[in-house]
């Protein structure tokens, strides 16, 4: 864990939970393409990076979640670096209690207030193309999370964050955490025509052909919504919606768990309701849903 592996002439990721990239911009500066989980993945990145001689620059994140971001206070104490965060995820950076509380839907009880779902404070800036270095593009991934993107380096190599989660992964978890189905199937979609020397997905094996894990990632949405359009056969409410996925996929039951399934489970619902295979009853003080036949 926390090696370094050499993908392009100028681009390398870190082997971590999340995969960390770091691009060389000249012989001394480099920059970082997200930092890890916590202050000790950053420790372990900044021992790399003085391994090799190597200034940090910048820390472009790919979105706001804990694992990706979670280095961004000691590396910013320690290196004075600048650190750009996409749209909505910048806020979310910059403001980290904004996690817990938007995955509950209210104040998050101190279970959820955790290194795994709340990073520390950072002094982040708006990602925009004027702030990439020469030859760096972004590419808009959204789905996962509000304002998701990937990059490709100069070299041609690409970052793709977390859209999309290898074989294992969705083997172990089942339910990935997502944000907005339909936005989630269109940047799926969008990558499997993506060409490049090398993909290096957070949570996935690098490779030279991404289309076969993202047509599997496909099949794994359609496959749940069509457990959850089964449910709803029968109108339910959205605990018994999430028993039933829970108990289907031999899940266990935490907090951290009921909020991040619980959170992706409304999203599906709102897509199949949004796309006219579900709607919705209210009856004895009760929200149910329901299949449209």
């Amino acid at each position: 864990m926390y090696e370094l592996n050499q993908v392009g002439a100028n681009s390398y990721y870190v082997q971590s939970p999340a995969k960390i990239g770091i691009v060389r911009l000249n012989d001394t500066e480099v920059c970082l393409i997200d930092s890890g989980s916590d202050k000790d993945a950053g420790r372990k990145v900044r021992q790399i990076l003085d391994a090799n001689g190597w200034i940090l620059k910048a820390i472009y994140n790919t979105h706001s979640h804990a694992d990706h971001i979670g280095g961004n206070q000691y590396l910013q104490n320690q290196t004075g670096c600048k650190i750009y965060v996409p749209g909505i995820d910048c806020a979310f950076t910059n403001h980290p209690r904004l996690e817990p509380s938007f995955l509950y839907g209210g104040f998050a009880p101190k279970e959820l207030q955790h290194k795994f779902l709340m990073a520390k404070e950072s002094n982040a800036e708006c990602l925009t193309e004027g702030v990439l270095p020469k030859g760096m593009s972004i590419i808009a991934l959204p789905g996962h999370c509000f304002d998701m993107v990937g990059f490709r380096t100069a070299d041609d190599v690409v970052y793709l964050a977390d859209c999309l989660s290898s074989a294992e992964t969705l083997e172990k978890y089942q339910i990935g955490f997502l944000y907005d189905v339909a936005a989630y199937l269109d940047t799926l979609e969008m990558v499997k025509t993506l060409k490049a020397k090398a993909f290096v997905p957070a949570h996935a094996e690098e490779t030279n052909d991404i289309t076969p894990l993202a047509q599997m990632n496909i099949d794994k949405v359609h496959e749940i919504a069509a457990h959850i359009l089964n449910i709803c056969n029968n109108p339910s409410v959205f605990e018994t919606v999430l028993q039933h996925l829970f108990n289907a996929y031999h899940l266990t039951m935490n907090f951290q768990q009921y909020v991040l399934v619980g959170s992706t489970v409304r999203s599906y619902l709102s897509w199949l309701k949004d796309t006219g295979r579900m709607d919705v009853i209210f009856e004895n003080g009760q929200l149910l849903w329901k299949t449209i036949e």
